[in-house]
């Protein structure tokens, strides 16, 4: 089977900036494992000649067709409707489905509200795909050329439905074999990288890098396929791999999809070392980051959010004279930050951060997006100048980034000296 696979997300609320659509991303991942691409996604709101339109289009171009959302009971779920009425098929009632939907009420003590009943019609012709986590069941339409499948919206229904009951039927559509890698990457921007690795770019048809950029952060995706082993899809994207970190070297700081602040617990656990943050502009964020890693008390210490001068210097005796003359955000005062958290808390590493986040507060001298960061050891320390661009939120999780490279790298360098 030659599939144009298309996914449709439906919902009013997806073509606003509250709500993003991440089920297609799944979608996505899920056929790519089945040496499969897909051709279109669309986002359609809830007006009924928007949608049909819309899924006329889609079954023009498509033979294999996902349709996420608009299957509950409010008046604005018309998407089985919708469907029927193009494909010109009735809806007919399915009497379990009605059963199973009360009797999900019943277990938690509620009445079935009139407005549900509509969740149990079924296009006709169509098979019913349980739903084991809602109310609204998908739909399998198989008219011999196009398979059409209808699937619920919520994220925490659609997985369990489609790994149960889609992905055993799709298998045997599989066109080969896919192996992903992604290569994540700080330290270096997006043309930089460009520059190093353009002539990698491979000519192989069944090898494709992609990049991507995110603020602190680019990801490079090498995906290689193979009709015939998954071993030859392996070993592409092995080949190529080898060759772009050989050009990139530590800037790689991930193959495995490990975020940084991993790899930086890691790093320290390894080297038997210990590790406490101070934080002014970043709130808490590099702490936060740290303690999400399961596992992070065995060499993170403790974190300080010194956010006022009279913060650091209580908590980390930071000198009134030192900020009086060179003011909060300064290298002096990174230093003295990173200098005070390692010596209080006895830690191995002392890491800081200072600087102005915006939007406002920012001078000529001193500009929004201006961040220090400094880490200390044994009697040593290095500072960093950075100057970030973007909003506030941006600009603090690239303060954040930052902070963990400048550690990482310092413990890189530390164990390649151990090995000299």
């Amino acid at each position: 089977m030659n599939s144009k696979i298309e996914i449709m997300a439906i919902g009013s609320e997806l073509l606003t900036p509250h709500f993003q659509d991440t089920n297609s991303l799944y979608l996505t991942e899920r056929m790519n494992d089945l040496g499969m691409e897909i051709s279109y996604k669309t986002i359609v709101g809830d007006d009924w000649d928007e949608l049909v339109l819309c899924i006329q289009q889609t079954i023009s171009r498509a033979n294999l067709i996902f349709a996420i959302g608009g299957l509950g009971p409010t008046r604005d779920d018309i998407t089985r409707e919708a469907f029927a009425s193009v494909l010109q098929k009735k809806l007919i009632f399915h009497e379990e489905l009605l059963r199973k939907i009360e009797e999900r009420f019943k277990r938690r003590k509620l009445s079935m509200p009139p407005v549900n009943k509509k969740q149990s019609y079924i296009i006709e012709g169509s098979e019913v795909l349980e739903n084991k986590n809602g109310t609204a069941p998908g739909l399998w339409f198989d008219t011999g050329e196009k398979k059409i499948i209808l699937l619920p919206g919520p994220p925490h229904e659609l997985k369990p439905m489609f790994e149960a009951s889609v992905w055993p039927r799709l298998k045997s559509l599989k066109k080969g074999h896919s192996i992903r890698r992604v290569l994540k990457i700080t330290g270096l921007t997006e043309s930089k990288i460009e520059n190093l690795i353009s002539d990698l770019y491979p000519e192989d048809p069944h090898l494709r890098i992609t990049t991507l950029a995110y603020p602190g952060q680019i990801e490079i995706h090498i995906t290689g396929q193979s009709e015939d082993s998954r071993v030859q899809a392996e070993e592409r994207v092995q080949k190529s791999e080898k060759n772009i970190i050989e050009r990139l070297e530590e800037n790689v700081f991930s193959t495995s999809g490990k975020e940084l602040e991993e790899v930086v617990g890691e790093l320290l656990e390894l080297n038997r070392k210990t590790l406490a943050t101070a934080e002014s502009c970043t709130g808490g964020l590099l702490g936060h980051r740290i303690t999400n890693v399961p596992g992070s008390s065995n060499y993170f210490m403790l974190s300080a959010v010194v956010y006022s001068n009279e913060a650091k210097i209580i908590l980390l005796d930071v000198s009134r004279e030192l900020l009086e003359k060179h003011g909060a955000v300064s290298p002096q005062i990174a230093q003295a930050m990173a200098e005070g958290v390692r010596r209080k808390s006895q830690s191995s590493y002392g890491l800081s951060i200072t600087g102005i986040a915006g939007p406002t507060g920012g001078t000529s001298e001193k500009p929004v997006g201006l961040v220090y960061i400094a880490l200390a050891w044994n009697e040593e320390s290095e500072v960093s100048k950075n100057l970030f661009l973007g909003n506030r939120e941006t600009i603090k999780f690239q303060s954040s980034q930052k902070a963990l490279d400048m550690i990482r790298r310092h413990l890189l360098k530390s164990k390649k000296r151990k090995e000299v």
